[in-house]
């Protein structure tokens, strides 16, 4: 009897102790890559706050999201676009009841900063003139990277796809683009507002309606991996919490309503 006892004990002690070793494991996130720099503010003042420092894996959304179902360890996902938490979610790699859409953001024309030229964005802009004779515009693969689907639908609602996707320097992620702009490479791209607002290299000419193109969101979600895991569900509600919304809106993302 006393033997069992003790067994018992140790079986409570030991699942005890893996528990607490749990919930002081670093958190890995896998974030859109236009989440880089708000998402390293972020985890440095959640370190701060006393807790592991999580670790990043930045990305395009669609990179991440395959992964993920090839069995990548991650505690979080935060996509670009609706579309990408879609297809973790029919896979069953989240916990459906954390997937929340904290955030916006813009879709932007940028040119390198020497070049810019402000331009009102309207169905009647004609961005093939602009492009010149062999000018292309960067943006991110529109067959699986959020930014560039965005830019298919402005275009399309422009009544400019057709004549535009050829022209188009297609990027891994909305970073990469963004870089070819800086560069010089392409003379305009189409990116996130965010990620604008962090390049020195680029500027701002002009913006995209809203109506041109769906709303952009991005959802996060507890992955299944982490269904148990209290640090990572802590720090998901740090991230859609009031505590976070001051160094969203300091990156330039919008907070949803």
């Amino acid at each position: 009897m006393l033997r069992r006892v003790l067994l018992a004990a140790a079986a409570a002690l030991s699942l005890a102790g893996a528990s607490t070793a749990r919930a002081q494991e670093a958190v890995t996130v896998f974030a859109a890559a236009s989440l880089t720099d708000a998402m390293r503010a972020l985890g440095q003042e959640w370190a701060s706050r006393g807790n592991p420092a999580p670790r990043f894996s930045f990305a395009a959304s669609s990179a991440l999201a395959r992964q993920m179902e090839q069995g990548a360890p991650a505690d979080l996902f935060m996509s670009a676009d609706e579309q990408w938490m879609n297809y973790v979610q029919e896979r069953n790699l989240i916990v459906n009841d954390t997937r929340t859409s904290p955030l916006g953001n813009s879709l932007v024309l940028v040119a390198p900063t020497a070049s810019a030229q402000p331009v009102t964005i309207t169905r009647e802009t004609n961005l093939l003139a602009m492009l010149g004779a062999n000018g292309r515009i960067a943006t991110g693969d529109p067959a699986h990277v959020p930014v560039g689907r965005y830019a298919q639908a402005a275009l399309t609602w422009m009544g400019q796809w057709d004549a535009i996707s050829p022209r188009l320097a297609r990027a891994d992620n909305v970073r990469a683009a963004l870089l070819l702009v800086e560069r010089g490479e392409a003379p305009f791209g189409i990116v996130y507002g965010t990620d604008a607002a962090a390049s020195q290299g680029v500027r701002v000419v002009g913006t995209f309606p809203a109506a041109s193109h769906t709303p952009v969101t991005y959802p996060f979600a507890l992955t299944r991996r982490a269904a148990d895991n209290a640090q990572a569900r802590a720090f998901l509600t740090f991230l859609t919490g009031p505590e976070a919304r001051p160094t969203w809106q300091r990156f330039g993302f919008s907070i949803a309503q």
